[in-house]
C-alpha cells in the first residue's frame, strides 16, 4: 500500500514537473518571437530583401536582434519603381 502511494506521487511529481517545463518554455518562446517581430528591416528604405545583402549600411547586423535599435534606421518612403511599373500595367 506504501509503494503505490509513493508510485503515485512520483507520478504526479514528473507530471507536474513536465507541465510546468513546458509552460515556461511556451513563455520564453512567446517572449522571443515578440522580440523578433520588433526588428524594424523589413520596413527601412535600406533594406534589399537580397540574401546575399541584405542591408546596405549595416549588413552584418540586419535582421538580427542588433538592429532593434539601429542608428541608420529609415522608413521606406515610396515604392520602387519596377513595383510601381507594374502596378500601372494592371490597372
Amino acid at each position: 500500500m506504501i509503494a503505490a502511494i509513493f508510485y503515485c506521487f512520483c507520478a504526479w511529481t514528473v507530471t507536474i514537473l513536465l507541465v510546468w517545463k513546458f509552460l515556461v518554455s511556451v513563455q520564453k518562446g512567446v517572449s522571443y518571437v515578440k522580440r523578433l517581430h520588433q526588428i524594424p528591416c523589413h520596413a527601412c528604405e535600406y533594406f534589399t530583401n537580397d540574401y546575399r545583402l541584405k542591408c546596405t549600411v549595416r549588413p552584418m547586423t540586419a535582421c538580427s536582434l542588433e538592429a532593434i535599435a539601429c542608428p541608420d534606421f529609415e522608413p521606406k518612403t515610396v515604392y520602387c519603381k519596377a513595383c510601381t511599373k507594374s502596378c500601372h500595367q494592371l490597372n
